[in-house]
């Protein structure tokens, strides 16, 4: 039997993505690329997913890309090394581009790559042991895999270039001060769970239209923003779940009979 790296894991209508190569640290080599481009896919192509929470098996969450594989031959022309590491991106870039709510349980070290894994996801959930590692400089590396846009949209253009210069290590308590992290728990998978089936019972249509408003909410103008929200609002109005309040609470405020 061929051993994996990622598995896939099904708890009613969520989905656990998990990294499970622990005795490397859950370190990236090309084929642990390739099954996770392949599970993500799986993920956006089943009807029957509400929100997926992606953790990680042992003490890491992600020791980053395997260097002394993932780049192949140094010497090769610049724009060779370049396609192969659009395709490692893509790899797990294709969790931002998820219709579902995805959130990352860390409870261990982020590096490089993977800390890139957890910050594609919505919302990301930080145990006493979770940091994010952002060493690239320290090894002659610039950042790749989407890091600058990551750090730049959730720390400001200055705190994100000073993380990369410095090639500094993010603890738990720092990721939340700074807005790296969502939530902190002392069992990050146990709270990421419990948000991913909150979020799973929601009408799937209304929890699509809310994760598209706040990515246009972070980009777009406030017209724009604004204007998707009528649009989305009023097509909530006519959904089962909202006519059902309203009949609810009319018939609360119907005056009683004495």
């Amino acid at each position: 039997m061929t051993e994996t790296s990622v598995r896939l894991e099904a708890d009613g209508p969520v989905r656990h993505l998990v990294l499970a190569a622990p005795a490397r640290r859950n370190a990236l080599t090309a084929a642990m690329l390739r099954e996770l481009a392949d599970a993500v896919t799986a993920v956006g192509d089943d009807p029957d997913v509400r929100a997926l929470v992606v953790r990680a098996e042992g003490r890491a969450f992600c020791a980053g890309a395997d260097v002394t594989t993932l780049f192949g031959d140094l010497d090769r022309p610049t724009g060779a090394i370049r396609d192969d590491l659009k395709g490692v991106y893509a790899a797990f870039l294709g969790l931002a581009d998820l219709s579902i709510p995805t959130i990352a349980a860390v409870d261990g070290i982020a590096v490089g790559a993977g800390a890139n894994i957890a910050l594609a996801c919505d919302m990301v959930i930080v145990g006493p042991r979770a940091a994010f590692a952002f060493s690239f400089a320290d090894i002659g590396l610039h950042p790749g895999g989407g890091a600058t846009w990551f750090l730049t949209s959730r720390l400001g253009g200055h705190r994100a270039l000073a993380t990369v210069l410095d090639a500094d290590t993010i603890d738990a308590d720092r990721a939340m001060d700074l807005g790296l992290a969502t939530r902190r728990a002392d069992d990050p998978v146990h709270a990421a769970t419990e948000l991913a089936k909150r979020c799973a019972e929601r009408d799937p249509a209304l929890v699509r239209d809310m994760k598209r408003a706040v990515r246009l909410a972070e980009t777009g103008t406030p017209d724009a923003v604004v204007e998707f929200e009528a649009w989305a609002q009023a097509a909530s109005v006519g959904r089962p779940a909202f006519a059902r309040y309203v009949a609810e609470f009319r018939a609360r405020a119907q005056p009683r009979n004495a």
